[in-house]
Order: structure tokens, then sequence, then C-alpha cells
């Protein structure tokens, strides 16, 4: 069994690459919109991008419950238990972090914990892999963090739009969402209203 997992180590250089990837998702968070590239060095197993993976490294331990979408590998699931030590729950509004491949195949996204009036952080956080930064509903940000608007367009289903309306009226409980594409991540806290622009 310890052989089919670690011949997928984790970073290359595990101090550096974790303090370079933590910056990178702090920056992400703080700047929602602006992509941010993520350049540790690591095998992952199929169906999860580097990104994702090194995001997972990071911040995944023993102390969190993760949801994954069903639709990952086994392997994956192996992979985050031997180098994380996580644990996985079945249901989403338990989760600390929901792991998702592809939004197209998950319609509802209310399910997940939204945190309270009174523990509003201990709401899910979804670490959501995309692919590609343009060609989706393009969609204007504001709030904090961002300066003026800012346009943005990554491969997104309709439907996130929707629910991100109302997930961003629930301030200050509410889910925060990461995306990652092959080797980069963008923020998008639960602060940032968005606004679903036109195809022209």
């Amino acid at each position: 069994m310890s052989t089919i997992l670690t011949h997928l180590p984790g970073f290359e250089d595990s101090i550096h690459d974790s303090q370079r990837t933590f910056r990178a998702l702090l920056d992400a968070n703080a700047r929602p919109g602006t992509p941010y590239l993520i350049t540790a060095s690591m095998s992952v197993p199929s169906g999860l991008t580097s990104a994702c993976a090194a995001a997972c490294l990071t911040l995944l331990d023993l102390d969190v419950q993760v949801w994954l979408e069903p639709s990952f590998a086994p392997q994956v699931k192996a992979w985050l238990l031997f180098h994380t030590g996580c644990r996985f729950t079945q249901e989403p509004g338990k989760a600390d972090f929901a792991l998702i491949p592809d939004l197209a195949t998950l319609p509802e996204l209310s399910s997940f914990n939204w945190g309270t009036a009174e523990q509003p952080e201990a709401s899910t956080t979804l670490l959501v892999q995309v692919e590609s930064w343009s060609g989706g509903q393009p969609v204007v940000l504001t709030g904090p963090g961002i300066l003026d608007k800012r346009a943005i367009a990554p491969k997104l289903p309709r439907h996130f739009w929707n629910f991100w309306e109302k997930n961003h009226l629930a301030y200050p409980q509410g889910v925060d969402v990461l995306l990652f594409t092959e080797d980069a991540v963008m923020g998008l806290p639960r602060t940032a209203k968005s606004e679903v622009g036109h195809n022209s």
C-alpha cells in the first residue's frame, strides 16, 4: 500500500514550497480576482492540478475535514490522506474544505457550511479547479482588496454566479472560494460582490 502512495511525493522542497504557496494563497484572498502563480514542483495524482495539490498540502492537516467531489479518482483521496492526514466527510455541511474538480457537475452549492452569526469563520472553503481564467461568463468584482473594480471571466458555469450573489448577500456568513488552474490561484472571498456582464 505504501509504495502506491509514496511514488507520488509531496513538495520537492517542503519548507520553501509551502511558504511560497501560502503567500500566493494569502495574496489571492487579499486581492480578489487577481491570479497568483503557484510555483511548487511535485508529482500529483491524475485529476488534481499542481496548483490545487500544492494548496491542499499547505492548508490541510489532521484537524480538518474534507469533502471530496465523488468524481475524483480513489488515488486522490489516498494521496491527500498520506500527505496531510486530513479526515474526510461525505456531508458537505460538515466540511472545512471542499475539493471540486469541475463546478459544472455540482449544481447545488448551498449545502456547504455557511458558518453562523457567532462563528462566520467556521464556514467551508471551496477549492475549485477551472480550465482557464478566460472563456467564461464576464463578471465584474467589487469590494475589499479591489481598488475600483475588476473584470474576470474564469471558465465557470453560469449557475455559480447566481449562487455567488446569494453567498455575498449572506455576509458575514457564506463560503469562500479559491479557484485553481494548473499553475495559479484566484481568490473569491465572500466579501467580493459580483455583477454579471454580457458576452459581446
